[in-house]
């Protein structure tokens, strides 16, 4: 098995730098404008959702159990605006209520009338807590003017992006990274599979690649599960056994958060050996704030990576 990046940590400093460069880059010519594009889509759904709710004037049981997905709006929407587990809290309901609603279901175990009873809590909670100096019709019971409706959204929406700014601008960034991996792969002759086509990772034809697929490891004798990677590829003259190789895209816009995650390869590299052998190949594709801590604990992990701002390193791999 080659080497690629993790023999080399003379070469780490160097490589970090300019991943960081990139990855700011990038950053600032593209972040602003993929949360703008994400905030003007939420607003809108916020609008919907005042809709489905007389624009909070009638706030009720039957209308969050046809509209569960609103939830998240309606904490955003109150003074201050109140986490997931907080209105848990103050609401006195199930975390599995709550959780379901937030995922767009109703909660599979629980008979009606208790449903009714814990969406009532909820309504009344978020009704005590609604944002006056936002929601300014409120308090004077009046159908507000469609100005005050647009300022509200945005207003909202705002709240709902910044509570999840870092994941849209993740998942903007991996989506991103598997395109280019995509264009280097199909500047090759490498064909992408298509969903379904084939059901182990270990039978892709030579030359393909897929995205997003699961790969089955065993957790002892008697227990498997499904784990996700980002890409496999199969060369197109593969000599490692037939295991086509395996990528994971990363991108990290500080220090803290990679350090933090970083077992989580480990044991993903370690489930995968054990159930397929030392020759597996798992590869990291990383781009942005990965420090010589990040690397020193992978490479200590027997894990290698893939800089993007180099990615004509794929080509070491046989690609």
């Amino acid at each position: 098995m080659k080497f690629l990046n993790r023999n080399t940590p003379d070469k780490w400093k160097k490589d970090i730098a300019s991943s960081v460069d990139f990855y700011n880059q990038w950053f600032l010519q593209f972040a602003p404008k993929t949360f703008r594009e994400t905030r003007i889509q939420t607003t809108k759904e916020v609008e919907i959702a005042l809709k489905k709710t007389e624009n909070l004037l009638d706030l009720n049981p039957k209308v969050l159990s046809e509209n569960p997905n609103i939830l998240a709006m309606l904490r955003m929407s109150t003074c201050p605006p109140i986490a997931r587990d907080r209105l848990i809290g103050l609401s006195y309901v199930t975390p599995s209520l709550v959780k379901s609603l937030e995922s767009n279901k109703l909660p599979i175990r629980m008979d009606n009338g208790t449903l009714v009873k814990e969406l009532t809590k909820l309504c009344d909670t978020i009704q005590k807590l609604i944002d006056p100096d936002i929601f300014t019709w409120i308090e004077k019971k009046k159908t507000p003017t469609d100005t005050e409706v647009k300022r509200a959204s945005t207003i909202v929406a705002d709240r709902l992006c910044g509570a999840v700014a870092d994941p849209i601008v993740r998942n903007a960034q991996e989506k991103r990274q598997l395109s280019l991996i995509s264009k280097w792969l199909g500047e090759r002759n490498y064909r992408k599979l298509e969903s379904n086509e084939t059901e182990d990772f270990r039978e892709f034809p030579k030359g393909t690649y897929a995205f997003h697929y699961n790969v089955r490891v065993n957790l002892n004798k008697e227990k498997s599960v499904n784990i996700p990677v980002d890409i496999i590829i199969n060369p197109h003259k593969n000599t490692s056994a037939n295991i086509p190789i395996l990528v994971e895209a990363k991108s990290a816009g500080d220090f803290t958060n990679v350090n933090k995650r970083r077992k989580e390869e480990a044991v993903k590299m370690s489930q995968l050996k054990n159930t397929y052998g030392n020759k597996i190949q798992f590869i990291l594709f990383l781009c942005g704030y990965f420090d010589s801590g990040y690397l020193g604990y992978e490479a200590a992990e027997g894990i290698d990576w893939i800089w993007e701002h180099r990615i004509d390193d794929f080509s070491k791999l046989g690609l």
